[in-house]
């Protein structure tokens, strides 16, 4: 079964422990950039004491040294799962993986971040790029070549990674709306259902539920569709 990772793109460490507290049974939650920058390690201690698992989503994308050492911070802080991004190249994906190895951190690589669309893709390859899901199949197959646990896709390149990559890697999808929710920066989005039937491994939902006017009963209502 997926599971939900509820994306605390809040103001402050203070909000983020106040609506996780609010929310029952919750398993997962993602830490991102503005957040972590904010507050720092001391939030993701916070949450892992409270025996929720951390998703640190800082995308690090450097040389295979820099990233293997903050993949090694990770690791000790008690994170969960942690991004980097595949266009960093196979060495330093490969030292990413080796700095995880052995632990409870799951490294995944980010293929095409959901907001590009094929003409974004082209400026940012310099490059002509047909088809977007065969640039996710690509990325996520280096991914794996290098060790890491999984990859971050959008849903719309779901099943063609999961036909591509096996059972075993985490998917996770981040984009997740339910039909009429607006999609805001996100142009490659999902239903939930939909991501669960072309196998995501784990639902990345931030402001359906953050934004909601009624957070507990749209993350509720989330839950209840992943049983």
């Amino acid at each position: 079964m997926a599971e939900l990772i509820v994306a605390f793109d809040v103001p402050s460490g203070r909000e983020a422990l106040g609506l996780a507290g609010r929310l029952p049974g919750l398993r997962w939650a993602k830490i991102g950039p503005v957040l972590y920058n904010r507050e720092g390690p001391s939030l993701i201690r916070e949450f892992t004491q409270r025996g929720i698992r951390v998703f640190l989503d800082l995308k690090w994308h450097d040389i295979p040294n820099i990233v293997a050492s903050a993949v090694t911070a990770a690791r000790e802080l008690g994170v969960a799962m942690t991004t980097v991004h595949c266009l960093g190249g196979r060495a330093m994906l490969t030292a990413a993986a080796r700095a995880a190895d052995g632990s409870e951190l799951g490294v995944v690589g980010v293929t095409v971040l959901t907001s590009h669309d094929a003409a974004e893709l082209e400026g940012v390859l310099g490059r002509g790029v047909p088809d977007v899901g065969f640039e996710a199949e690509r990325l996520g197959r280096a991914a794996m070549h290098a060790g890491l646990r999984g990859v971050v896709a959008s849903g719309q390149e779901l099943g063609l990674l999961r036909e591509a990559l096996g059972p075993d890697p985490w998917i996770v999808v981040p984009g997740i709306r339910a039909p009429g929710e607006p999609a805001g920066d996100q142009v490659r989005t999902v239903e939930p259902a939909e991501a669960v039937r072309r196998g995501a491994t784990h639902l990345v939902v931030g402001r359906p539920i953050t934004a909601a006017r009624d957070p507990v009963t749209a993350y509720q209502r989330l839950v209840d569709g992943l049983d």
